[in-house]
């Protein structure tokens, strides 16, 4: 059984900062990509940042220049530093990750969500 567990979202100003953290724990054998999502009530989830297990980062336009994903791959952990937030940023956030599973003699891998955790930036 594999979990992602999220914190650190919360009311913040127009301008202000926060930082998710993600943390993957469980029969892993390895994780690939890590990525942050989000979704507004009635719209598609969206990508925000994604980041390979060598350190590539991708990034939404909407994003670019104030966010930064990082993670630690000895603590399988995944950070979303949130700068310069917008009102447009409000969303639910969502943690993502593509875990290798070792069963029996296979690799196998699996994508995992978080539960999400709500960002909210107010003007």
């Amino acid at each position: 059984q594999v979990q992602l567990v999220e914190s650190g979202g919360g009311l913040v100003q127009v301008g202000g900062s926060l930082r998710l953290s993600c943390a993957a724990s469980g029969r892993i054998f390895s994780i690939n990509d890590m990525a942050w999502y989000r979704q507004d009530p009635g719209k598609q989830r969206e990508l925000v940042a994604s980041i390979t297990s060598i350190g590539t980062t991708n990034y939404a336009d909407s994003v670019k220049g104030r966010f930064t994903i990082s993670r630690d791959n000895a603590k399988n952990t995944v950070v979303l530093q949130m700068n310069s937030l917008k009102p447009e940023d409000t969303a639910v956030y969502y943690c993502y990750a593509d875990i290798l599973i070792k069963t029996n003699s296979a690799l196998r891998s699996y994508g995992y969500w978080g539960q999400g955790t709500q960002v909210t930036v107010s003007s």
